[in-house]
This record gives C-alpha cells, structure tokens and sequence, in this order.
C-alpha cells in the first residue's frame, strides 16, 4: 500500500516500523502530599524514524541540532511541542510538527536529542 507523502514521493506502510512515546508533562502530588511535575507516558504509536540528510542536516548544524531526528507518524491531531518523544531508550524534544499537505493523514515532526537528566 502507497500513501501520499510530503515532496509528492510514496510512504510505504511498512515503514512505520519504529516505535515510540510520546510523553506529556504533567503535575502530580508525591507522598508528602506537594505538586512535582513529572514526565508521563501519553501515547505509544508506530512511526518511521530518519536522520536528517542534506540540507535539512546543514540547517541542523547550523544551529547546533545535529542531534535531530525525523519522524514520520499517522495523523494525530493531540501532539504538540510541549510533549517529548522516547525512542530506543532515548529523549527527543519536539521542534517542528507539520501536518503533511494539511491531509490530516500524516504528520512529520522534527525532534532533539537531549542529555542524560534532562
């Protein structure tokens, strides 16, 4: 099955091979009974997960987000750049999503790495 994507190439279904999870921030009370934030997981979904290339790598570089990843996920109209994204054991900050050719169809979102305790 071929599904319409972004520069008018086709997307493979199969290449939503990847999980990942999305997490939201959220404000829990602990045992003391005080308010803490807290990173909860929020949806797990299947995606197709891509380093950048190109110019979209030059442009990464250029503001020291190397570090990006692309994701390519069904839409989903919940998400937004206050969540995060866990991937292979790693965290990703949410930069950019784009709702590919407004189709609401597929999204892509672009994500940062972020540091071990962050």
């Amino acid at each position: 099955m071929h599904i319409e994507k972004k520069a008018g190439d086709s997307l493979q279904i199969g290449e939503l091979n990847q999980r990942i999870t999305f997490q939201a921030l959220a404000v829990l009370t602990n045992e003391n009974g005080f308010e803490a934030e807290s990173w909860i997981a929020y949806k797990e979904i299947w995606a197709k997960a891509e380093n950048l290339h190109g110019r979209e790598y030059f442009e990464a570089a250029a503001v020291h987000a190397e570090n990006t990843l692309k994701f390519t996920i069904r839409y989903l109209d919940s998400i937004n750049t206050t969540m995060r994204i866990l991937f292979k054991g790693k965290l990703y900050n949410i930069t950019s999503i784009d709702n590919i050719k407004y189709k609401n169809k597929f999204i892509e979102i672009k994500a940062l790495g972020v540091e071990d305790g962050n």
